[in-house]
């Protein structure tokens, strides 16, 4: 990170990922920040959290820190990462520890990656760390995996900006260990965690999900970026397969209303599409313009919906069409698209928001496209 160092241009962005807490992502960061500093490159720490971890603590000596800023809110003093502070500091380098994380109402920017990429746009480097289950198209199936609903998540789209992403990865045996002995948590805090999310099976999963996620990040930059750093895997000895090589032309379509099932089905389009390197759009289909035909909380939902679309970086149109089924395909052949995701009609006491021959019609009509019904995951019952 040392060869973009000027304030007339965006910062580079390395991001050290892993699969639980515990793993040392943080460790391995400052370890880093120790190396530029003796390197003779001014590098600070904009936000550190300890976890009262002794190791990671010590290696905070030597380290200039910027202090912290308090927030009241609720008659509770809150310590924030202290942007403003850093980019009057104007180091080349920031450590920030903990990138999903969400501000305390009243700060400036709701979320810490939003406050990097000010930092980034100011010209400064900056190292950060973050598990793989806060990767905003995974939420669906770090549920399904774990059974908790992740709520602190980052855009696909922030990470891809990454300039380098490392796995830092540890054996599950050796991380359980490693909670047993308290080293990650307190002796109370560890037996509630080996009781949940710690469980070995999870962990299984979670670290395959972060080793899938970290190839398939190296194969986006072999392809859209040449000339990036070599993304790594430290200490792993599993292999992933590359993505199967597909046509650049790929134009997904994602059918948006306001049903709840369309978050999961905007995540896995968006992850599809990251996946073939393909353009992607959110559509609506409405019969009368100004949602006229939406009760108000349709409306709610189906505005909720789009913007979380464009929050992914999704291009987002509303149609307006008395036949849905032709509308979508019509704006599909307009716009070349090759793959329409829906979303299984849902059965039960309510009505479902997408007509029971909907999916029927949009297969008949698109012949020429593939249409993929995405059923929403349900995790299995615990016996």
């Amino acid at each position: 990170m040392t060869d973009s160092l000027s304030s007339n241009r965006r910062g580079n962005l390395k991001i050290y990922l892993g699969y639980a807490a515990g793993v040392g992502k943080t460790y391995q960061m400052l370890q880093e920040a120790h190396e530029l500093k003796e390197a003779g490159i001014d590098v600070v720490v904009g936000y550190f959290e300890p976890h009262g971890r002794k190791d990671t603590i010590a290696l905070m000596e030597g380290l200039e820190a910027i202090p912290r800023r308090k927030i009241q809110y609720r008659g509770t003093s809150f310590e924030e990462m202290d942007t403003a502070a850093i980019l009057r500091r104007h180091p080349q380098v920031c450590a920030v520890d903990e990138f999903a994380h969400t501000n305390v109402p009243g700060s400036e920017r709701t979320k810490r990656w939003e406050d990097v990429q000010l930092l980034l746009d100011a010209g400064i480097n900056v190292l950060t760390t973050m598990n793989v289950q806060h990767i905003e198209s995974l939420n669906d199936q770090v549920w399904q995996v774990t059974g908790v609903q992740v709520r602190e998540t980052v855009p696909d789209w922030v990470v891809k900006q990454a300039d380098e992403v490392v796995m830092v990865d540890l054996p599950p045996e050796a991380l359980l260990n490693r909670l047993k002995r308290g080293v990650v948590y307190a002796p109370e805090k560890a037996q509630a965690a080996l009781q949940n999310f710690f469980k070995p099976s999870t962990l299984v999963m979670l670290r395959e999900m972060a080793l899938r996620q970290t190839a398939h990040e190296l194969d986006l930059r072999q392809v859209m970026q040449e000339g990036s750093e070599t993304l790594t895997l430290d200490q792993s000895r599993a292999a992933v397969q590359n993505p199967e090589e597909v046509q650049p032309s790929d134009r997904i379509l994602i059918y948006v209303t306001a049903d709840p099932s369309t978050a999961m089905l905007v995540r896995r389009g968006r992850r599809v599409a990251d996946y073939l390197r393909a353009d992607c759009f959110a559509v609506a289909v409405l019969p009368n313009p100004d949602f006229q035909s939406l009760s108000a909380a349709q409306r709610e939902a189906l505005e909720k919906h789009l913007n979380f679309a464009r929050n992914l970086h999704i291009e987002t149109r509303i149609l307006q069409g008395k036949d849905v089924a032709a509308t979508l395909v019509s704006f599909a052949r307009l716009h070349q698209i090759t793959q329409i995701f829906l979303a299984r009609a849902q059965r039960g006491p309510r009505v479902p928001l997408i007509g029971r021959s909907l999916v029927q019609q949009v297969v008949r009509l698109a012949r020429d496209m593939q249409v993929t019904i995405v059923a929403e995951r349900h995790r299995p019952a615990r016996v």
